[in-house]
């Protein structure tokens, strides 16, 4: 029977409390590490050699999302009532609205350097000390907004701009794209600063800190994010019967992304699963 994942807005305190627990847990026990290491590992760009999968890709969303099926299954394991919240960035817009309370995922960094010093994931409390992909500093950092820089989150409209899109990728399915559903709702635009970032992408930049590099996954927000990205997935599909992941096949020889890209029948590394078998979810989660 396929399981729930809410919005964070409505988790009852007791559902709070289980998840900051179970992801405390999973910490403890050094499996939350793995999934930083993971992403780190998978993180590769355009400018980069070889296959693409986590990003600036079409694997972009069935890669996040055995992602976050991973991680969801490391937190039943130790509380089989947890799932994984969403955050909808387009209605809880500030930093002093959920997710960003106490009993949550704490809020904004100190002014100084942007030092996470409130809820349980806190450097203080002596939970979360990070130690994969940081180079100088072993704390939780975040700029909600951006002090010195503001920008805001997106907007439902420009959401709805990605959603729209009846079409999933194109070619050449990279992040210079600027037709497709994928890289609409990734965020990877023309221009320069912040209106080059859109979507996915400007909501870690808005949360700063951490969340700004390959490392991101050190913040917990981290999956909140992927989830609200995740159900986008499902609603395209919806607004969209009969669309599909694409490439359907993998570009061929001569083509610049020959071999850079995972094709809809092709595995997606580091899972034996392909995009095809993780468009139709529904038998594992439903969105509340």
């Amino acid at each position: 029977m396929a399981y729930v994942r809410k919005d964070v807005s409505t988790l009852t305190p007791d559902e709070r409390r289980r998840f900051v627990r179970a992801l405390l847990e999973i910490k403890r026990r050094g499996e939350y590490d793995e999934f930083v290491r993971t992403h780190l590992e998978y993180y590769t760009a355009d400018g980069d050699y070889g296959l693409r999968t986590a990003h600036m890709a079409p694997s972009f969303l069935p890669w996040h999302r055995m992602f976050l099926l991973e991680l969801e299954r490391a937190l039943r394991r130790v509380d089989p009532s947890v799932t994984v919240p969403y955050w909808d960035w387009t209605r809880d817009r500030t930093k002093r609205s959920v997710p960003w309370t106490a009993d949550l995922l704490g809020g904004d960094g100190r002014r100084s350097d942007r030092r996470v010093t409130t809820g349980p994931f806190a450097y203080a409390e002596g939970n979360w000390t990070l130690t994969e992909g940081v180079t100088d500093v072993a704390f939780l950092t975040r700029d909600l907004g951006r002090a010195r820089d503001p920008i805001e989150l997106p907007t439902s409209s420009e959401l709805e701009r990605a959603l729209d899109d009846p079409v999933y990728d194109t070619a050449p399915w990279d992040s210079t794209v600027t037709s497709g559903f994928r890289n609409k709702l990734e965020g990877w635009g023309t221009g320069r600063g912040s209106a080059s970032w859109r979507n996915h992408n400007r909501v870690h930049r808005w949360v700063g800190g951490v969340m700004l590099g390959g490392a991101s996954v050190n913040d917990p927000v981290f999956w909140l994010h992927h989830a609200f990205v995740d159900l986008q997935w499902t609603r395209w599909q919806r607004r969209h019967p009969g669309a599909r992941y694409l490439p359907a096949a993998p570009p061929g020889p001569g083509d610049a992304q020959h071999e850079r890209v995972v094709a809809r029948n092709q595995r997606m590394p580091p899972w034996d699963l392909t995009p095809d078998e993780l468009e139709d979810v529904s038998g594992i989660y439903r969105y509340a």
